[in-house]
């Protein structure tokens, strides 16, 4: 164990983060553990030894999961093993492959796994902010050359206080949750909720985390230089740059053919589709005027990357120099927006939202609490009742393509939507929500489509939103000193900029972003300061167009959707409402044509009761309140006497719900005989006094409802 080398990381609270190599996976190309308490997680890095020219992006591969035995558990399902992952593991992976991806030079081809684990899980520490972490200490020690060391960590605020990588129970209570991740000198990615909190705050937070990233970049540098003396770089850059001298002539004379008929395309501000349609009548002309079959077929790939990079320097030299973008719009001017509601009439709720060439489909159901999204991880099980899913089939940019299940882009572009909408639910909400999206056309920011379709579904629905919510996604094109900050941004300045920033809020503040840089090294304070002000104009101006189609949520559900009516009783009740084998519960519902849940929660029994007829569900509710029947205290009932016994009389307060009446309590005078007050099936008047602390039976009384008698009577009726 001479090899174990390692690193701590003192943080502000006290609390330590330790980082160390030498102990396991040797064989990879680098190994690390990194440990905050009892959260641990292993990180592994191989890079082949080959370059991959043929490819124009880069083969980078993020793999992390979860080990059920590090939470103590075992797999659910038939086969008791991890099987594919999780949703959230597939965010985690998202998280970690967006802050590394825009570090790696554009000369790096060869293909990297990077596989993390999470072996060992403390409640107090979520794993998800020290995967990053992770990944970028195993990058530095196999000796991957990427404009790191770089870090992510999960930070939130809680009562006014910011904590960093917190616990869940933490992250429940918090009104702002991000996750990011830098390099020591900007901000590359940042990912998270809030609850409607103000630009001046989100920057605050920012600067909070920067700072406790610093640190962890500084310590995989300790750690680097002390293995420095044994390690050597996996990879020549001058190598893979090299390219051959026909390849050179190649891409000038495609240069010189296409270019100007590039530029002439871009300036006439055509739609999506006619551009794409002109861009490949002109690659397939310089394909047939300059190249043989048997060329084509052997230099398509480098032809189509290099026809790639000439529209990308045209792209950006339009906007950077001339100020003009694809479809004629200023910097800050947003694509004409429309939007339909009640679109789908046999649906709950439902919204046509459209933004240029961008258009989200999007629909809610709503369901009672059987509906709900289990969630049975490593982490965490719970129950979702409000959830959203992003579909982005191939038709909505023109092209075919295999589907082979949900993608991680859909995973993650649903999860933002989610997290801009959930905290504008209100909690006394009975229903589970099931939003869904099906983008239908896309020129980019389908996933504020989404979100703006989904708050404008969600009122036609009649879901009393607090707020509505709008999103807006933001570009930035730099070079040298000059930038240019966009609006609205389409697929092509999506593809091209140098940063996509999605801001998503209401009128009182921001709700949730993602920020992903592309090929600089990151953003300052003061740039993303700049792009939150113009971000905040753009997503005012989107919620006002929004608005005409809806003013303000449906006061009246559909006629088809469910209702849910939702109240408790004594857990004592619960049998009594079941009855023997379900019997009484089961002819409540056959009778009212309902559907009724009940959950024990503590010392209360939750009702839930789910039907579409107003009439029958109070038909259904009277039914079990009368089971459920609690006095109280103080009340006058009229009651049925039930039976007469020596020492005092049953009576019925109300259907079903009997008591003793003493025959103390009866009435003032001594009785020999209770029959001489009254017989079975008298109605009779008595006061609810309360419960009998030892055997939990009520106490009722007649007698303090009748007139007192006088001393001289009272002393009479003594002798």
């Amino acid at each position: 164990m001479s090899d174990i080398v390692k690193e701590i990381i003192s943080m502000k609270d006290g609390r330590t983060i330790i980082i160390e190599t030498g102990r396991l996976a040797k064989q990879a190309d680098g190994a690390v553990i990194v440990r905050e308490k009892n959260t641990m997680l292993l990180a592994t890095v191989v890079v082949s030894k080959e370059t991959r020219n043929e490819i124009n992006f880069l083969p980078l591969t993020v793999d992390y999961r979860e080990k059920y035995s590090a939470g103590g558990k075992i797999p659910g399902g038939f086969i008791k093993r991890e099987g594919r992952p999780s949703d959230e593991e597939i965010l985690t992976m998202r998280l970690v492959d967006r802050v590394l991806r825009p570090t790696f030079p554009d000369s790096f081809k060869k293909e990297i796994q990077i596989m993390i684990s999470l072996l060992s899980y403390d409640k107090t520490v979520l794993p998800d902010g020290l995967a990053g972490l992770a990944a970028s200490t195993a990058l530095s020690v196999a000796g991957v050359p990427f404009n790191g060391p770089i870090s992510e960590i999960r930070i939130i605020r809680l009562n006014g206080k910011f904590f960093i990588n917190p616990s869940l129970d933490q992250l429940k209570k918090a009104d702002i949750d991000l996750i990011v991740g830098a390099s020591n000198h900007s901000i590359i990615m940042i990912e998270g909720e809030m609850k409607e909190i103000k630009e001046n705050e989100f920057l605050e937070t920012i600067i909070k985390a920067h700072k406790a990233i610093k640190l962890q970049i500084e310590a995989q540098l300790r750690l680097v230089e002390k293995l420095s003396n044994n390690r050597t770089f996996l990879f020549d850059d001058k190598k893979s740059m090299n390219s051959s001298e026909k390849n050179k002539i190649l891409k000038k004379e495609l240069f010189l053919f296409s270019h100007e008929k590039i530029e002439k395309i871009y300036q006439n501000c055509l739609d999506k589709k006619t551009r794409s349609i002109q861009e490949k009548i002109v690659l397939n002309d310089f394909k047939k005027n300059f190249l043989t079959e048997e060329e084509i077929e052997k230099k398509e790939t480098f032809i189509d990357q290099f026809f790639e990079d000439i529209r990308k320097k045209i792209i950006r030299n339009l906007i950077l120099r001339k100020g003009i973008r694809l479809d004629g719009r200023t910097s800050e001017q947003i694509r004409s927006i429309s939007s339909f509601v009640d679109y789908l009439p046999g649906v709950h709720g439902s919204a046509l939202f459209s933004r240029g060439e961008t258009q989200s489909l999007t629909t809610v159901t709503l369901g009672s609490s059987l509906d709900a999204n289990r969630i049975d991880n490593v982490i965490m099980e719970n129950h979702e009742k409000f959830y959203l899913h992003y579909n982005f089939p191939p038709f909505s940019t023109g092209e075919i393509r295999s589907i082979r299940g949900v993608s991680r882009r859909e995973v993650g572009h649903g999860n933002l939507a989610q997290r801009a909408l959930k905290n504008i639910i209100p909690s006394t909400t009975p229903y589970t929500i099931r939003v869904v999206s099906d983008i239908l056309e896309s020129n980019g920011s389908s996933s504020m489509a989404t979100v703006c379709a989904a708050s404008l579904a969600l009122m036609d629905a009649g879901i009393p939103i607090k707020n509505p919510v709008s999103g807006i996604a933001m570009g930035l094109f730099m070079e040298n000193e000059k930038k240019v900050i966009i609006s609205d941004i389409i697929g092509e300045e999506d593809h091209f900029g140098d940063l996509d920033f999605k801001v998503t809020g209401t009128k009182y503040g921001i709700t949730a972003c993602q920020m992903d840089v592309k090929t600089i090294q990151g953003v300052t304070y003061d740039l993303l300061n700049q792009i939150l002000i113009q971000a905040l104009e753009g997503r005012i101006f989107i919620l006002k167009r929004m608005l005409e189609a809806l003013p303000e949520y449906r006061k009246k559900m559909k006629p088809n959707a469910p209702k849910i009516y939702t109240f408790n009783i004594p857990k004592y009740f619960i049998g009594s409402v079941i009855g023997p084998g379900g019997k009484v519960i089961q002819e409540i519902q056959s009778c009212t044509n309902t559907n009724i849940l009940i959950e024990e929660k503590g010392d209360l029994g939750y009702i839930e009761i789910i039907g579409k007829d107003d009439e029958k569900i109070e038909i259904a509710i009277n039914k079990i309140k009368q089971i459920a029947f609690v006095p109280e205290l103080g009340k006058i009932y009229k009651a049925k006497v039930k039976s007469i016994k020596d020492f005092g009389a049953f009576v019925e307060i109300s259907k079903g719900v009997e008591g003793l009446l003493h025959i103390s309590e009866i009435g003032w005078k001594r009785l020999n005989n209770i029959e001489e007050e009254f017989r079975i099936g008298d109605i009779i008047d008595v006061k609810f006094m309360g419960m009998d602390e030892k055997n939990k039976k009520m106490k009722l009384s007649r007698k303090v409802l009748l007139p007192r008698p006088g001393k001289k009577n009272e002393s009479k009726e003594k002798i």
